[in-house]
């Protein structure tokens, strides 16, 4: 399983950047997908996850600028950033989760990262 994340950059305060994590194999394989950060000196954190079904969640501070969507035509998970603050600056990483309800037992994949960087 390859992931391979793009879209970071650079950019102002209250701009917007999209997020995009491209898979090498079906993303419906997958219970849940999910975007993390870890900004310098800070553990990663889960930043938005989205669920074979659809479900999502968000850390609080991203409620509302935040939306992570899926394309299992394309494989591809997406997360749209919109009014970003200096505080989401971070490497973020593309995450996909295989869990075996017989088992317990969780596999996860990990993206390289791309960084995001909100500043004036």
């Amino acid at each position: 399983v390859q992931l391979q994340a793009s879209g970071g950059g650079l950019v102002q305060p209250g701009g917007s950047l999209r997020l995009s994590c491209a898979a090498s194999v079906s993303i419906r394989r997958f219970d849940a997908m999910a975007w993390y950060r870890q900004a310098p000196g800070k553990q990663r954190e889960l930043v938005a996850a989205i669920t074979s079904g659809g479900s999502t969640n968000y850390v609080d501070s991203v409620k509302g600028r935040f939306t992570i969507s899926r394309d299992n035509a394309k494989n591809t998970v997406n997360l749209q950033m919109n009014s970003l603050k200096p505080e989401d600056t971070a490497v973020y990483y593309c995450n996909a989760r295989l869990e075996n309800r017989k088992t317990g037992e969780v596999a996860d994949y990990w993206g390289q990262g791309t960084q995001v960087t909100v500043s004036s």
